[in-house]
This record gives structure tokens, C-alpha cells and sequence, in this order.
């Protein structure tokens, strides 16, 4: 593992894990240029056991490693952390692209990239984050649901807590604030900043939140209005 030392002028952190230690190299010197410190690893595992003590600001997966499949790696990082993440792997097929983004993933770079390209889009995902007004300190419960929007957490009538990524947290929010309302999806685009890699994976992240939402036996709680939009089905309770 190769870490960078920060300083004072280094504000945000970005986690990058690839087992080919040029790639990081290439990556950290492109991002020190943006004030963006980098910490490289070449193992999944070395990357979780740092996010166990640190949250980075962002997450940069490829999906050779080895000791973990990719996208496992992917779906870890989301149980125990909200930071963007972002693919970057040689996998450049569109069913690798939407499996990324299904399990959480908020854009996905192809290798041979430009490290540039790369940085750029860090910087857009960190800029749609620190973008987002400051989160009410409430909950919403709904359905025996509940989902607080400061820490994008979301527990199940059991108890059982996982994280939404920041596309996934903003179109959830939206809505939560307009229950029984048919929100189109030019609407929900807006909402979330119209950012490219929202306007790409806007279905696909619905539907990911659909599926968290989904329990046995029970109608979900998102509906498609097709030719309008998406609705909450329920009613919500903030507090």
C-alpha cells in the first residue's frame, strides 16, 4: 500500500484500489494538481480494513483484483459507506456498466483512460456532493421504513441498515419530500443537479432503490407512472 501524505492544502481524500501500481501512480499525480490526496491500494482488502478507521471523500474501484471480485468490492464499500464511487476497469461491456452502477456505483471510466478524464470525473462526483444543501437533521419514516438523509442511511422495518449512494440518496429524498406525487423524470433530473452520469443511470437507480424498498409479499413502495414518472405510494412522516 502506497500513501500519500496529506497537507493542509490536500482538503479531500479519494481511496484508489488497483492491483497495477502504475495506474495509482498515474492517478495520484493528476489529482495532487486539483488539491485532491490520493491512497492507493493493491488489495480489497487493505481498502476496507482502511475504510474501517477512515471515510474518504470518494472511492475509485477497478474490478481485477486479487482477492475480491470487483463488484463485490463495490457492494462492501456501499454496506459500510455512502462515498461516491467510481469503476474504472477494463470491462467496458454495458452489462458490466449497469451491474456497477446497480450495486451502487456512481460512474464508471473505461480502461486505457485519460487521467484527466479520470480526475474530472472525481471532481464532478465531489462537487455533487458538496452541492447538496445541508441535510435536515430528521428522519422520514414511511412504510415502517426509515431513511436519514444526513448519513444517506436507510433501515428496514427489521432493523437492518444499508447506505445509498449520493445519486440513489437524491432521487429517494425527492421522493420522500412529495409522497402520492407523480414526479417526472425530467423533474427528478433537475432536482439532482441534471449531472450527465445521473441522466445516464436515472431508471437504473430507481430501480435499485425500488428493490431496497421491496419486501416479500408486500407491493413496492415506488411506482412507475408510465409516460409521467415515478410516485412514493405511501405517506411519510417526517420528524
Amino acid at each position: 500500500m502506497q500513501i500519500r501524505p496529506q497537507t493542509a492544502a490536500l482538503v479531500r481524500t479519494v481511496f484508489v484500489v488497483d492491483d497495477e501500481p502504475e495506474i495509482g501512480n498515474l492517478l495520484l499525480e493528476a489529482m495532487s494538481q486539483f488539491d485532491i490526496a490520493g491512497r492507493i491500494f493493491s488489495t480489497a482488502g487493505q481498502m476496507l480494513a482502511a475504510l474501517d478507521r477512515e471515510t474518504p471523500d470518494a472511492c475509485i474501484v477497478d474490478l481485477s483484483l486479487p482477492d475480491m471480485e470487483g463488484m463485490a468490492l463495490i457492494n462492501e464499500i456501499r454496506r459500510r459507506s455512502s462515498a461516491p464511487i467510481i469503476v474504472l476497469s477494463a470491462r467496458g461491456h454495458s452489462s458490466d456498466r449497469v451491474m456497477g452502477l446497480e450495486l451502487g456505483a456512481d460512474d464508471y471510466v473505461v480502461k486505457p483512460f485519460d487521467p484527466r478524464e479520470v480526475v474530472a470525473r472525481i471532481r464532478s462526483v465531489l462537487r455533487r456532493s458538496a452541492d447538496t444543501p445541508p441535510p435536515r437533521p430528521e428522519t422520514a419514516e414511511f412504510a415502517g421504513w426509515s431513511y436519514c438523509p444526513s448519513s444517506h442511511c436507510l433501515q428496514s422495518p427489521e432493523g437492518e441498515e444499508t447506505f445509498l449512494s449520493t445519486g440513489e440518496a437524491t432521487l429517494l429524498e425527492a421522493l420522500l419530500r412529495a409522497p402520492r406525487r407523480v414526479l417526472t423524470r425530467d423533474y427528478l433530473l433537475e432536482h439532482g443537479g441534471r449531472d450527465e452520469s445521473l441522466d445516464r443511470s436515472i431508471d437504473v437507480r430507481i430501480s435499485r432503490i425500488r428493490k431496497k424498498l421491496t419486501r416479500k409479499n408486500e407491493p413496492a413502495c415506488i411506482r412507475t407512472i408510465y409516460g409521467s414518472g415515478y410516485m412514493l405510494s405511501c405517506d411519510v412522516k417526517w420528524g
